[in-house]
């Protein structure tokens, strides 16, 4: 079984971005590269055979969701995820920080937190689209503690308990468990959030280090919200410490969101690899790989697709417009995907019109296929000097 590694292979000149491979015991990340999100150990409407003839290479799954159901015990009896869900390839997973902090829209320590002030309103409005009930999270210098969206049951994570979930989840590359605010917070909060990231991922190194069976990859995650002089603090902290790669958190606004990958790569380790949370929108993905960061995930285009929007080259094409309903031509000519060599707009509209679970599939593939390809193309611009 391969050790986890990482080799540049050509650097974007005057850039902080490259084109390298990732190398981890269940094969090599060509990178750039998209991660395909399967968050609760699937990727939505599609079979782990699918998502891999659209050529993804990697795929992550969600610690928060996995721990409330089925429950990270189970997934560990089954023999970890990659024989949970039949995926070959190289997996990761976060560290279900995130999740707990949206869906908890977490209290701060001695009141209600920015992220929870600006965030309320969008999570009920979310749970109940989702038929959930909105729970709120605690705060604290150990941990959080938080209520399950399922059924309300009181849950709590600190980092040794998250780096306890994820090594039973046994993921290639796993995440340390950080603060997520909100890009809007003020200063000083994300000043405090971001010490307290710093501090919890010594404890999930630590902890990482006692239990680490197998070869995991751990991550840190770098925070400090828009403000350069936070996010190069951060960058240095937790580019000192003992980790495999970096995180780099997505708590920033879309319009600055290249600025400040780029200050960050600029300090972290060049050796090893760099992972951008939640980003998935093609001119973002740009950006990111200008700016130094090798590997990228989201829900968006699969979120996107079983909402009828498809990517295309000119931007978003949304399936339900009346002007596809007789429209026999592919999503986009000269795709490569599946549904695009064998199905029209105007079938795909039917499909969504009649609300048939094929829609969902199919638009998914499409998307899928378009992000991956589309990073695929940019790693081979890097390669031959075209970027």
């Amino acid at each position: 079984m391969k050790e986890f590694g990482f080799k540049i292979e050509k650097k974007i000149p005057g850039r902080l971005g490259r084109a390298g491979v990732i190398t981890t015991p269940h094969g090599e990340i060509k990178t750039p590269a998209f991660v395909t999100v399967g968050t609760k150990a699937t990727v939505k409407a599609l079979t782990p055979e699918m998502v891999n003839s659209l050529g993804a290479q990697v795929v992550l799954a969600n610690t928060y969701h996995l721990y409330l159901q089925p429950g990270d015990d189970l997934v560990a009896k089954a023999g970890g995820l990659h024989k949970f869900m039949n995926w070959q390839g190289p997996m990761m997973t976060d560290s279900g920080g995130f999740q707990v902090f949206s869906l908890g829209a977490a209290f701060g320590e001695g009141g209600v937190s920015k992220f929870a002030k600006e965030g309320v309103q969008k999570i009920e409005e979310l749970a109940k689209e989702d038929d959930v009930t909105v729970k709120l999270a605690k705060i604290d210098e150990d941990g959080v503690t938080f209520k399950s969206h399922i059924d309300g049951s009181l849950h709590r994570f600190t980092p040794e308990r998250s780096m306890q979930i994820q090594h039973n989840l046994g993921a290639d590359i796993i995440f340390a468990f950080d603060e997520c605010t909100s890009p809007s917070a003020d200063y000083d909060y994300q000043k405090q959030a971001m010490e307290r990231t710093h501090r919890w991922a010594k404890r999930s190194l630590d902890e990482h280090k006692k239990i680490k069976a197998g070869e995991q990859a751990l991550f840190g995650i770098v925070q400090g919200g828009r403000h350069q002089d936070l996010r190069e603090e951060s960058a240095r902290v937790i580019g000192g410490m003992d980790f495999d790669g970096f995180g780099i958190g997505g708590s920033f606004d879309k319009e600055d969101m290249g600025t400040a990958v780029g200050w960050v790569s600029a300090i972290l380790p060049e050796n090893k690899p760099r992972h951008l949370l939640g980003i998935g929108e093609p001119e973002d993905i740009l950006e990111g790989i200008k700016n130094g960061a090798d590997t990228f995930d989201c829900v968006t285009p699969t979120r996107m697709a079983r909402n009828g929007t498809l990517m295309v080259k000119g931007g978003r094409l949304n399936i339900l417009n009346a002007q596809y309903r007789e429209d026999f031509t592919p999503i986009e000519e000269g795709c490569g995907c599946y549904t695009c060599q064998h199905y029209t707009r105007a079938y795909l509209a039917h499909l969504f019109r009649a609300k048939e679970m094929l829609a969902g599939t199919l638009a998914s593939v499409h998307n899928l296929y378009f992000l991956i390809h589309l990073t695929e193309q940019i790693r081979q611009d890097i390669l031959e000097g075209r970027m």
